[in-house]
Parts: structure tokens; sequence; C-alpha cells
């Protein structure tokens, strides 16, 4: 039971992202932080109120930090198929330079 717990918690922290789920991850911070940023700015602006801008902007940043830096299992449905080990050539007998062999 306890070792079953663990797993789940070591395959969450591991953080097991494919190339695509990176892509995606970007795309969406980018986004997002965009997005934020320039509702603060706007939120600032009409109401005349810089820390109220700032207080947006550190709530929006901090949400997409909790979307994008944790490795949830949407960003991991492409994982990568790595090929099987192949066996390594025997090497004992190469010869490299003849005249360091005699």
């Amino acid at each position: 039971m306890a070792d079953q717990i663990l797993d789940q918690i070591r395959t969450a922290v591991e953080g097991q992202i494919d190339f695509e789920g990176q892509k995606l991850a970007d795309l969406i911070a980018n986004v997002a932080l965009s997005l934020v940023g320039a509702i603060a700015f706007f939120v600032g602006y009409l109401l005349q109120d810089i820390k109220l801008a700032v207080w947006v902007a550190l709530g929006g940043t901090a949400l997409t930090f909790l979307v994008v830096v944790p490795a949830w299992p949407f960003y991991n449905q492409n994982p990568v198929k790595w090929l099987s080990a192949r066996k390594a050539p025997d090497l004992s007998n190469l010869v490299v330079n003849e005249k360091a062999a005699r």
C-alpha cells in the first residue's frame, strides 16, 4: 500500500513530459502571460491603481505557473517510443595500428 502511494508520488514529481507536451506548455505560458500582462495593464490604467495592476499581474503569473510547471497528464499524451538497446560488438580482437601491435 505504501509502495503504491510512493510510486504515484514519484511519478508525479519526476515530470514526464513528451515533446508535444513541452510545445503545448510553452504555448500556454506565452498566451497566458501575454493576456495577464494586458489585463493587468488595462485594470491599472482604467482604475489608476498601480498596486492593483501589480497584484493582478502576480496572481495571473502564479496561476500560469500552476498550469504550466507541474507535469500534468495531458502533457504526456504522445510518449516517445525509444529503441531497445543493442548488444555491443566484440572489440577484443580489434587492431587499430599494426605497428603498435608488434
